[in-house]
Formats: structure tokens, sequence, C-alpha cells
């Protein structure tokens, strides 16, 4: 009777562990099995495509840039062929012997070319790598003819930014440079390392519509990462391209005429902006930043004195000199002056017991407001100063533009200075002195501005008094207008034009040699003191550091101006004789462009 019950006990016994392995199996399988289909189903497309990347291998294709150009289709900047040498490394059977033949082929010793292929065989190990790269045609015919024999040496093509202007278009244009790690944390989805991209000018401010989208070769490699076949092909998105609004005539004009000087040129269109010209000099050559810049063409750039890199037209500020009794006219006829009311000038003037000279030793005699902008008088302005406290002046001068910057699409654009009252305060921590109103009234002093605000100045002066945002691209959309406050008379606009067709057009007037027969120009001289003087000295005997500044800014046909130009000749001397004829070789080649495109009578006879 106990063997049977132990009997039955070791029997239940062992089929509860047979029941509870047979549970642990079963879990198992269940497990096994929800495994798999989590792998094969779940997440099957991403361990496929893991699996795939052991075997598939991208290259990028690279965009060609859009090309620039100017208002007539020229280009500015485009794209030429770059070819480069290569070793594919999957066909090189005998490297030392390969760098001896490129050695010969390119003339460049062969331990140099192993230096190369070193620092640059990071990448797929069926991509190419590059050893020499801007080879000229005849080196691109003999590594064909050797291509026989040497299978491994290859010749691939790439696009190479060219500016053919390049020194007369650089400020503008800007150029090319490696994307930097700061570019590549702003913005990682956009670039990837040995991107080139925009770094100044136009190439930058529209580098993302200039750049494109890269496409891609997809190709399928063995273990050793050698090329079997394609697998896939994205071809690239070219750039788009860029029509400026800028002339290349009057740029390259513009450019020649500053070639043995330093300072800035900009012809702007008063109605919509479109700025026809702006140059700079010092310039630079923006084809030496299309590959790797060496660092001491980039250190002699820096320290170059005359700061090359620099837009004149509008990176610098300058006092304005008498170009500002154009502001310092209309506020004070806006304020209630009679303009026909007269001073007196012997060729200086005693204010606040200290003495100011006028550009005339001898004295002008006595003159109305249209006379003093005619002959450019310092006295007449500085008895206007007198009446015309600082804070008048800054909201006439602030209603023309000047102390801020103009909008146009280009970095690093300064606003300039306007001073009163509070900006000595907090710039200076001094107060204003009424003295001081004395020499901004002729231009000098603390205020500042760049020759692009006085191109805008002029363009409101002709336009009804709108402000404009200048543009370098030319586009459907309408320009950018403003109407500041205070409001200005039609009738004190025409009155100062008036003047300044006097100062070009007149007898005596400064701005006389911009004249321009059968072709009406007004203007604007100005100049510049550099070093104060006690008693006047000639430039000619000044340090070229010392000599004065040189303005004149203009606006022409009279009737119906069409186009402004403002010259600025950093240590050039007066503006009549520096400045004016500068402005004058402009208007010939605006109107000759002009004549170019008016349509030709037909020929009379038969």
């Amino acid at each position: 009777m106990n063997v049977i019950r132990e009997d039955r006990f070791h029997r239940t016994l062992l089929v509860r562990r047979l029941t509870r392995l047979t549970g642990l199996s079963i879990g198992a399988l269940m497990l096994i099995s929800l495994g798999y289909w989590r792998v094969q189903v779940a997440e099957g497309a991403h361990y496929r495509q893991l699996a795939d990347n052991n075997r598939l291998r991208k290259l990028t294709i690279e965009a060609p840039r859009g090309w620039i150009y100017d208002r007539n289709g020229r280009p500015l900047a485009e794209n030429i062929p770059n070819y480069a040498l290569s070793i594919d490394r999957g066909l090189a059977r005998d490297l030392d012997a390969t760098f001896a033949f490129a050695s010969t082929l390119l003339g460049v010793p062969a331990e140099e070319l192993e230096r190369r292929f070193a620092a640059r065989r990071s990448g797929p190990g069926f991509a190419p790598v590059i050893i020499a790269q801007d080879l000229d045609l005849t080196t691109v015919a003999r590594a064909g003819v050797e291509q026989l024999e040497h299978p491994e040496i290859g010749v691939e093509i790439a696009h190479r930014r060219l500016y053919r202007q390049a020194h007369q278009t650089a400020h503008l244009l800007g150029y090319l440079g490696e994307v930097s790690q700061a570019d590549l944390n702003r913005e990682p989805q956009s670039y990837q390392p040995g991107d080139l991209i925009g770094k100044k000018g136009i190439e930058k401010i529209f580098d993302h519509r200039l750049r494109g989208e890269d496409g891609a070769r997809v190709a399928v490699v063995d273990s050793h990462g050698r090329f079997i076949e394609e697998f896939d092909h994205h071809p690239a998105r070219p750039g788009e391209a860029l029509t400026l609004a800028l002339d290349l005539d009057l740029q390259q004009t513009a450019a020649e005429l500053l070639e043995d000087k330093v300072g800035a040129i900009v012809a702007m269109d008063p109605w919509n902006g479109e700025i026809l010209a702006m140059a700079s000099a010092p310039s630079f050559d923006p084809n030496r930043f299309v590959g790797r810049l060496d660092p001491e063409t980039w250190r002699a750039l820096l320290d170059h004195p005359q700061n090359p890199l620099q837009n004149r037209s509008q990176q610098n500020r300058y006092p304005p000199a008498s170009v500002f009794k154009i502001v310092m006219a209309v506020a004070a006829i806006e304020s209630g002056l009679d303009p026909n009311e007269t001073v007196y000038c012997r060729g200086y003037s005693v204010i606040y017991n200290h003495r100011y000279r006028c550009g005339n030793a001898a004295g002008h005699g006595r003159l109305d407001l249209r006379g003093a902008i005619k002959h450019s008088c310092n006295v007449y302005f500085h008895q206007l100063g007198q009446r015309l406290d600082i804070e008048l002046i800054a909201r006439y001068a602030r209603r023309f533009g000047l102390g801020r910057v103009t909008g146009l699409e280009l970095d690093s654009e300064q606003a300039g200075v306007v001073p009163d009252s509070r900006w000595s305060l907090e710039a200076r921590g001094t107060p204003w002195y009424p003295g001081e109103t004395i020499s901004v009234a002729t231009g000098q002093g603390p205020i500042l501005l760049t020759p692009l605000q006085m191109a805008r100045l002029m363009a409101a002066l002709v336009n009804g008094g709108d402000l404009i945002t200048p543009r370098l691209v030319r586009t459907d959309e309408p320009a950018v207008r403003e109407r500041p406050e205070p409001a200005l008379r039609d009738s004190t606009l025409a009155m100062v034009r008036e003047a300044l067709w006097a100062v070009v057009n007149e007898p005596n007037g400064t701005g006389g040699r911009a004249r321009i027969a059968d072709f009406e120009i007004a203007g604007k001289t100005g100049t510049a003191q550099v070093v104060r003087q006690a008693t006047w000295t000639s430039n000619e005997k000044l340090a070229p550091d010392q000599r004065d500044h040189a303005w004149f800014a203009s606006f022409a046909p009279f009737d119906s101006p069409r186009l402004v130009v403002v010259v600025f000749v950093e240590h050039g001397g007066t503006g009549s004789r520096a400045a004016a004829p500068l402005a004058r070789a402009m208007y010939e080649t605006y109107l000759a462009r002009q004549n170019q495109d008016a349509p030709q009578a037909p020929a009379v006879g038969g």
C-alpha cells in the first residue's frame, strides 16, 4: 500500500516537472518568435537598411553654383571646369610607381604627392583621392594618353567659381570659403565639412539660393570597400541664378576711376533704389579665396594699411563736409528762414569768441542762401548754425536717413553718427557745446556718414522726400519707400535743387569741373578737413594722410533726374578738383550707354 502511494507521488511530481518544463519551452519559443517578429517585421526596414549600409556607399555630387549677372545679362560670377588628378586605390597595383608617374606628369615631388594622398584618403575606399587640382589641358591630355598603362590615374571634373571682373566687383559679390565649424554648428542640415559657401557680399547673403542642392551617387561595394556597381544616382540641382541691378559699364568706369586712389563711388536710381555702380578702392581679387587661401596672402590683406577688404561705400564713415549744407538749407527753409536774406562773408566769422574760416580767405561778399550753396560759403552756414540749434539740425539729418543703415543687401553696413545733446552725454559723457553746432553746420565735427547714405540723401532730394531702400538684386517687387517726419514742402526741395544746379552750371560754382555740354548736372562739392589747421595750408604741403577728403554728390539730368552719383576720395584734396571730375566721367559713361541703347533712326534714301 505504501509502495503504491509512493509511486503515485513520484508520478505526480514528474508530471509537474514536465508541465513546468513544457511551459518554459513554450515561453522561450514565444520570446524567440517575438524577437524574430520584431527584427523581421516591426523593425525590418531599419535592419535591412543597416545591412545595405554594409554594402552601399554614397558619394556627394556637388551642385553647380548659380551664376550672377549684371542688369544686361553679362556674367559677373560664373563656374568654369576645374580638372583634378585622382588616384583610384582599387586599381592601384604599385603606389610607389603611381606617385613616380604622377610626379613627372605634374612636376611635383613624389614625396609631396604621397603627403597629399595620405591626408585625403580618409574617405570611402572606392572613392578616388584627389592629389592635384587646376590642371591645364595639356596635363589632362597626357593623363588620358597614359591611362592604359596607369588605369588608377583619373581626371575628375568639378566646378570652380570665377569672377572675371575680380577687383572691380569684389566688394559687392564677395567670395567663397570653406565652411567653418561655426557654420556647421549653426546649420548642420545645410552644410557638410569641406563645402564652399559664401563668406562675404552677395555670395554670403544669397548663399542658399546660389548653392542649389547636392546630388548623390550610391555605389555597391564589397567587404573591402571596392566598387562593384552603381546602385542609384540622384543628379544635383543647380543653384538659382541672380540678376543684379548693377550696370557693368558704370561699375567698370567707377573702378577704373579709383584705380590709383582710396575712396568710393556710388551710382543709384533715385526712384527705385537700384544700385547701378558701387566701387571701393583699394580692392582685392576674390578669385584668390576660391581654393584654400594661403596664410601669407590672408595676413597681407589684413595688415594692409588701406584695408582693401573694407567696402568704403557702406562700411566706412566720414564727415560729410559741405555736402551737409544741403540738409542745413532744407532745415533752414522749413523752419521759416527767408532764403533771400543775405549774410556778408569777409573770409571768416567770429562766433562765441572763436574764429571760423571760410574756404575763400578773401571772402565771398554778400550772399543769399542760393549763392552760399553755389560758392560753398562757410561763413553763411556758420551763422545759420548759430541760429538753428543742434536738436533741429539732427532732426532733419535723420529725416534724410542719416545716422542709420540704409537696408542694402550687404552685411556690416555702418549707421554713421548724427550728434545731438543726448548723443554727447551717452557717447562722450559731456554736454553738447554751442560752438560744436557751428562745426556741424559745415559738415565737420562728430557728424559721420557713408557714401551710400549720401546717395540716399540725394535720391530723397530728387524724388520728393522719400527714403528709398537701396537694392543690388533686381526684382519685380515695388521699391521700399519711407516718408518720415517732418514733411518737406516741394517748393523747399525745388529751391535747393536749383541751387545745386547753379553749383555746376553757373560761372564760379564750385562744381564746374563736373559740367557736361547739353547735359545738366546738379551737385554739391565737399572738402572735409582731416587735421585742424590754425592757418590755411594747401593740401600739397600736407602729409598724404593729413590731406582733406573730397566729396561730390550729384544727380542728373536736372529736369528729369534718372541717376544719382556720389564720389568720395580719401585724402584727395578739394571736392571741386578731386571728386567732381570723376562724377563727370561717370555721367559720360551713362550717356554713352543711353546713346548705345537708343533706337537708331532709319537710313534716308534708297
